[in-house]
């Protein structure tokens, strides 16, 4: 088995390991993010929910709801909110989204490796079927019919990158999308806590 990945590495020119480091990183950012998001998004749902029993301009209640989802992103909103208590409400309003602007960052961390991974991996792979390919028409020019194995080895080569580069897209499109749809989940959220804020703390 290890030979055959050697063996497949260096035939490729180090396309197929190449291939094998951008599935892992795609891999390692599809877990984190998963995480990240199932988190945030349950934990809006919840804080919409309580914020709803916090009565205005209750500090006491709107900091044990800020200490009860300190680790989240939305946590941050009702901070700005409790320091702008008693302001205007146009003042109020702004602050929270200034700082819904800074919390946008946080959602959309590392995607971009992903949208870099669907667009490279085919083209990796696409690559390495040149590669293979090459190498099959050298043996057929160089032995003719006479060594079928070497044309058939080189084919395989190019179909092995395609194959991973075709699977690496998959993979990062299908979750790039689920998480796409979790930003505006998550940034929709902001707005109806924005909303919830600005009616408890604002002037």
């Amino acid at each position: 088995m290890l030979n055959t990945l050697i063996n497949y590495s260096i035939q490729s020119m180090g396309l197929i390991p190449l291939l094998a480091l951008i599935f892992l990183i795609g891999m390692a950012i599809i877990i984190e993010r998963f995480m990240f998001f199932s988190r945030a998004v349950r934990a809006g749902n919840t804080l919409e929910h309580d914020l709803k029993l916090v009565e205005p301009t209750n500090l006491d209640d709107a900091a044990k709801v800020v200490n009860h989802y300190s680790q989240t992103v939305q946590a941050e909103l009702v901070r700005t909110a409790m320091k702008a208590k008693g302001k205007s409400e146009a003042v109020v309003e702004r602050e929270i989204e200034e700082t819904i602007m800074f919390q946008l960052p946080r959602l959309d961390r590392n995607l971009w490796i992903l949208d870099t991974a669907v667009t490279l991996g085919p083209l990796l792979g696409l690559l390495g079927t040149i590669i293979g390919m090459v190498e099959s028409f050298n043996v057929l020019g160089t032995s003719g019919t006479a060594n079928p194995n070497g044309v058939t080895g080189g084919i395989g080569h190019a179909l092995t990158a395609t194959a991973c580069g075709l699977t690496i897209a998959i993979i990062c499109v299908v979750f790039l999308n689920y998480f796409n749809k979790r930003i505006r989940m998550t940034v929709n959220q902001f707005d109806l806590i924005k909303s919830l804020l600005v009616s408890r703390f604002a002037s």
